[in-house]
């Protein structure tokens, strides 16, 4: 087999973790059957090989492996992403890709490391139909083993209606299917439901048994969409504290089948974007050279958006590249369809150039999110308003104001009215300003306020809330990684207490907390009486269970346990570093491609999440070297949200010397 590069090509390189030498490096060809990716590094292998998820907790989930050779060994997780994810989740499964962790999230593996640079496109029926660079051919530690987490889903579908896009909700967990429960289901949860089924968006969530009862299961889980999601198995999924639910309170919907033929793409919700329109089986755009406000009202009126605010051209970058549905079209603004409009087909259209893509923002586009709290129904208020994002002064900001915003997003009541920008300083536009709720509003924008984008604030004074639904954990009197377990909600912190409770449990409460993967299991520990509120009891985590907040458990109760002694401490088996902690890893190279200064260098790798700062130690040949030692100099890490290749300063150490830098913060990028 000849070798797919000539043997004395000399070529610069991209890939992490390899030497250069004054800006240039020879690429090592392997022989193997495919070809390099267009940036020469990457080889293109045939046949399927066998794929097993590895301490996830269920078999969905967890440190991607892969057996060649008759050996089993990891992934990196150099360039993962969610297209590598969803291929590994169809080749197992397990329906749809929620997330692709890169740097060892369920721990490092032993043995070879397979693969490394992986480059599928998502469309691929096997792992070992993507790109990479050759089996066994890597620079990869195990601390960079790629993850996977899918969805528990692998089935949706709506039954009993008088169409396919009408009738109750039914979920396929695992090959089994059953019903969802209502008391969470909102409009959200349903357009994306629509949506997924290619059904339009949802007109209406009737409750009840409107679709009559039904059989088997009924799933406790909560779905929490935005309405931005592709599917359902992309919204966070909450179990914890859920009643039980009967077949009688089933969630259902009636989708907009009819309006399927006309959508908004690109914006920030379905009510604004570039339009597009159906027909013959594929989307196509919409051009037009006097594109205005009455065109923008059919469109908004036929898709329930609401009002037209905007008729605009898109940008050059939000152009669209595919085929062309309709050319020249106009409207008297009564029309109740676009198609109803007077139009010219694509090849009656004038000549090329004259028209172009149409967009609209429709009044019914406004959106409220939370910024910056650690978990959903918890941080700053930002407000989706004409097509941009921006914040809310806190000048007058209430109660009344919060709880408006948590009934709003289906988080409860307020606990807390936050100001003075506590979750941080938004940046851009503040749309809000002197809002004056009565806490009966539907929506924000609903309350009195100083007209839009008029203020007399900065982004110091930004609003945020805390929701009744915020939820955390914490370990209190707790020394490192050992504690009292404790949850947050309905803004308090209570105990949990310990009936049915299992190391199951114990497990998904300790990597919740970013201290390892397991621990034990105390009670009848001399803490006193209980202080506040008990809230959780019967928690029953299985095997299987992906996270803390899916566990199944009685429903939230302030008094679950009276006993002090029936509440749980736990000891995790993970060190005391706060969560988020990473490893990042580089390698000295003398004359990197564009180093700051002479001498050798470190590339360090980012990782995971932004931060303000952290600290770091060297870990060389085994050796550990801080930085307060002669051979290692002081250095920061900044905030900069990056996971590209940022230049260490120079360490005093030989060229070619492989480095680990233990982070104990979460640190994106390394800064001299």
């Amino acid at each position: 087999m000849t070798s797919l590069l000539p043997e004395n090509l000399i070529a610069s390189s991209r890939h992490p973790g390899e030497v250069k030498a004054h800006g240039t490096m020879v690429v090592e060809c392997t022989c193997l059957k495919g070809g390099f990716r267009d940036d020469g590094a990457f080889l293109v292998f045939e046949g399927a090989v066998e794929v097993r998820l590895a301490d996830g907790g269920r078999d969905c989930a967890g440190r991607v492996e892969v057996k060649q050779q008759g050996q089993w060994g990891t992934v990196c997780g150099n360039y993962w992403d969610m297209n590598d994810a969803a291929v590994v989740c169809k080749q197992l499964g397990c329906g749809s890709a929620v997330g692709a962790p890169q740097y060892g999230h369920f721990g490092p593996g032993s043995g070879p490391i397979w693969m490394d640079d992986v480059g599928c496109n998502g469309t691929e029926s096997a792992l070992s139909d993507c790109k990479h660079r050759g089996w066994g051919e890597h620079a990869c530690i195990h601390a960079f083993d790629a993850g996977v987490t899918c969805s528990e889903y692998t089935g949706f579908r709506l039954v009993n209606g008088s169409t396919a896009c009408a009738g109750r909700v039914e979920v396929q967990v695992l090959g089994t299917w059953g019903t969802v429960c209502a008391s969470h289901w909102d409009l959200l949860d349903a357009h994306v439901l629509c949506r997924q089924l290619n059904c339009g968006f949802a007109e209406s969530v009737p409750g009840g048994e409107h679709f009559g009862r039904g059989t088997g299961p009924v799933w406790r889980e909560s779905f929490h969409c935005d309405g931005t999601e592709a599917h359902l198995g992309q919204c966070p999924v909450i179990t914890l504290g859920a009643s039980p639910c009967s077949h009688g309170n089933n969630a259902a919907v009636v989708c907009a089948a009819g309006f399927a033929s006309l959508r908004l793409v690109g914006g920030g919700s379905r009510c604004d974007g570039r339009v597009e329109i159906f027909q013959n089986g594929t989307w196509g755009r919409v051009l037009d050279d006097q594109w205005d406000m009455q065109e923008a009202s059919v469109v908004c009126r036929q898709l329930r958006c609401g009002e037209a605010g905007t008729a605009y051209n898109p940008p050059k970058p939000e152009r669209g590249t595919g085929p062309v549905g309709l050319r020249g079209v106009r409207c008297a603004g009564h029309e109740a369809s676009l198609a109803l409009c007077n139009t010219s087909l694509p090849e009656s259209a004038p000549a090329a150039g004259v028209a172009e893509d149409v967009g609209v923002i429709c009044w019914g586009s406004r959106r409220v999110r939370l910024v910056n709290g650690s978990r959903r129904c918890a941080g700053r208020v930002e407000i989706y308003y004409q097509g941009i994002w921006g914040t809310v002064c806190d000048d007058g900001w209430d109660l009344s104001d919060a709880a408006v915003v948590c009934h709003q997003l289906g988080c409860g009541g307020a606990v807390e009215a936050a100001g003075s920008a506590q979750f941080g300083k938004g940046s851009g536009q503040i749309w809000l300003d002197g809002v004056n709720c009565s806490g009966a509003e539907a929506a924000l924008w609903d309350c009195s306020a100083r007209p839009w984008g008029q203020h007399d604030c900065g982004h110091k004074e930004d609003a945020g809330v805390i929701c009744s639904e915020f939820m955390a954990l914490r370990l209190e009197n707790s020394d490192g990684c050992s504690g009292r377990l404790q949850v947050f909600y309905n803004g308090t912190w209570g105990s949990i207490c310990s009936n049915l409770m299992t190391l199951d449990t114990v497990s998904l409460a300790c990597k919740e907390l970013g201290c390892g993967d397991g621990g034990s299991l105390e009670t009848r520990l001399p803490y006193g009486s209980v202080s506040g509120p008990t809230w959780l009891d019967n928690m029953q985590c299985g095997e299987k269970t992906s996270s803390f907040w899916q566990c199944p458990s009685a429903p939230w109760n302030p008094q679950s346990c009276e006993d002090p002694q029936e509440e749980i401490h736990i000891t995790c088996n993970g060190n005391s570093e706060p969560p988020g902690h990473a490893s990042v890893v580089g390698v000295i190279a003398r004359g990197a491609a564009k180093a700051p200064s002479p001498g050798p260098h470190c590339l360090c790798m980012a990782v995971d999440r932004p931060v303000t700062s952290g600290s770091y130690q060297h870990r060389v040949d085994g050796v550990t070297k801080h930085p307060s030692s002669k051979s290692s100099s002081s250095s920061m890490f900044s905030g900069v949200k990056s996971q590209g290749l940022k230049p260490f300063k120079d360490i005093g150490l030989d060229l070619g010397v492989t480095i680990q830098c233990l982070v104990t913060g979460p640190v994106t990028s390394c800064k001299t």
